[in-house]
């Protein structure tokens, strides 16, 4: 994923309204994502943890969607797959996020949700190295077919949102 900055960020959204838009919170590190190594773009809102925005790009340009996480953490403690990324190994929470959808549809008070790593660490899911005994022989491969899954997944939870 290429850089982009706050602003491009903040026109990208899709189902928010410009109040809801203009009160986004930035993670504290923002500056120092490393976004080579993402897919999306994912986070809680630091002042408002209910909050959770997800940024990707389309191939239409940047989508930007408001989340709404669940009250009071995740509820009852089971074990979950992450929809975006199925890391099967990961002992990250998975929670269901809940979208407004875009347009007439979002205004009418349509929703869209899917289950996602609390913290949106999928894109480090993907990458998590392996240990020897249980990498596949051509790990790179896997890898590389675990990023364009993650990648394929995402982009039908946004077509979800928008169409």
């Amino acid at each position: 994923m290429q850089k982009f900055s706050v602003d491009d960020i903040r026109r990208s959204f899709v189902n928010a309204s410009r109040s809801e838009v203009k009160a986004i919170n930035f993670p504290a590190d923002f500056d120092q994502f490393d976004w080579e190594q993402l897919d999306y773009l994912g986070w809680r809102d630091p002042k408002m943890p209910q909050r959770g925005y997800l940024v990707f790009p389309a191939d239409t340009g940047l989508v930007g969607i408001a989340l709404r996480a669940p009250e009071g953490g995740s509820g009852k403690i089971r074990k979950i797959i992450c929809d975006l990324c199925r890391d099967v190994r990961s002992e990250t929470d998975v929670y269901l996020y809940v979208a407004r959808r875009a347009g007439h549809a979002g205004r009418d008070g349509n929703t869209v949700g899917t289950l996602i790593c609390s913290d949106f660490r999928c894109s480090r899911n993907v990458r998590a190295e392996v240990s020897a005994s249980r990498r596949h022989a051509d790990w790179d491969t896997t890898r590389a077919l675990q990023i364009e899954a993650l990648t394929e997944r995402t982009a039908k939870f946004v077509a979800r949102v928008t169409g």
